[in-house]
């Protein structure tokens, strides 16, 4: 009888396999975050929420705000519905159903269309795909905007976020122009640390000048999933009614909420940590030239990496090193502009933050090794 043939190892197989992971945070089982949860919802005396009512979630609401410095925050299932329904209230507000964003912006590359099939509000893009919009690019825009929306960090180009003082100037030119600024802030926590001048800049200095800021419980932060859109308390009320009639008023809130509570202010403590580990980071691939970085400098704690591959032999080599070294260099692999190219994201986070530079360097070797054979 033939023995049947082993299966090829899957791409959550291969990882699970490496002794050394590079990209993002370490990623607790189902069980253990489970056990944490209980654990911390035990000691802190947690009762559940009831569509949204209760101290629990109404604490972290309180708190985010204050860090954010507005007014009042509130709780929504995801991203998509929070950012949606804040910019057509925007628009609402500003008798202009016209949204300018970033060409690479969520809204317009994830999510399927969803402002103009809901006729939520009608997107311009605004700047370059390969920068962040500047106040110029805004003033070049004649029509009388509802919004702008500003992403910071802009995930898509390698976590590039405008200058302190061209941020300014947009904040400047959106209140002169009486248009309503929102940030989509999913990672907020990450360019937080990079604007930060030896501490004199905090998350609220950030987000002054905008109307709204969104926030997500789970990106940086590891809870299970979830949004916080912050702003004015007359804004957040109206917001909270709408994500209602949109079905997003879940009877419980209390696993999202407890998952990011739990572990905020660890999360935020160690943002500077992983800021500086980039910057090392970014010395360390000086090294490897096959390996290069986009942006020139760091704006947080994640950035893209351009590799003289492919796609798919990327992912083959990934998978190679991860056999042979055991080591899982970076998840997803993209097409690049530039044929027979391709490039990856970087997320620096608590893998590398304790990872030994030794053990960094011998895979970046490895890697380079790899990479350099193929030319």
């Amino acid at each position: 009888m033939n023995k049947p043939m082993n299966k090829p190892a899957s791409e959550a197989d291969l990882r699970q396999q490496c002794t050394v992971v590079l990209p993002g945070h370490h990623q607790p089982t189902p069980a253990q975050t489970f056990a944490a949860m209980a654990a911390w919802c035990e000691e802190n005396g947690i009762a559940h929420d009831v569509y949204g009512e209760g101290e629990l979630i109404a604490s972290l609401e309180r708190k985010v705000a204050a860090l954010l410095g507005m007014e009042a925050a509130t709780f929504c299932i995801t991203g998509t519905m929070t950012q949606a329904t804040a910019l057509r209230l925007a628009c609402a507000d500003r008798g202009s159903r016209l949204v300018a964003m970033h060409p690479t912006a969520h809204i317009l590359k994830h999510e399927r269309g969803n402002h103009q099939l809901l006729d939520h509000f009608h997107a311009l893009q605004a700047g370059s795909p390969h920068r962040p919009f500047t106040v110029d690019d805004l003033r070049a825009i004649p029509d009388h905007l509802g919004a702008v929306s500003l992403e910071l960090p802009a995930r898509e180009i390698g976590g590039q976020s405008p200058s302190w003082e061209e941020l300014q100037a947009i904040k400047a030119h959106c209140r002169a122009q009486d248009t309503h600024l929102h940030m989509d802030g999913a990672r907020l926590w990450e360019a937080a640390a990079a604007y930060g001048h030896d501490g004199d800049r905090t998350l609220a200095d950030v987000a002054a000048g905008f109307d709204t800021v969104y926030v997500s419980l789970y990106k940086g932060i590891g809870g299970l999933g979830g949004a916080l859109l912050a702003g004015s308390a007359a804004f957040v009320a109206r917001a909270q009614e709408w994500y209602r009639r949109q079905g997003g008023s879940v009877i419980h809130r209390t696993p999202y909420v407890v998952a990011a509570a739990m572990q905020l202010d660890a999360r935020l403590a160690a943002m500077p940590a992983c800021f500086r580990r980039t910057q090392w980071l970014y010395e360390a691939l000086r090294a490897y030239p096959l390996l290069r970085v986009n942006p020139a400098r760091p704006h947080a704690n994640m950035f893209h990496l351009h590799l003289p591959v492919d796609r798919e032999r990327a992912i083959e080599l990934r998978n190679e090193i991860a056999r042979e070294h055991r080591v899982w260099l970076h998840n997803a692999v993209h097409h690049a502009q530039v044929e027979g190219t391709s490039y990856i994201e970087w997320y620096v986070g608590d893998q590398l933050l304790n990872l030994p530079d030794g053990q960094v360097h011998a895979a970046l070797s490895a890697w380079h090794t790899a990479l350099e054979a193929t030319q």
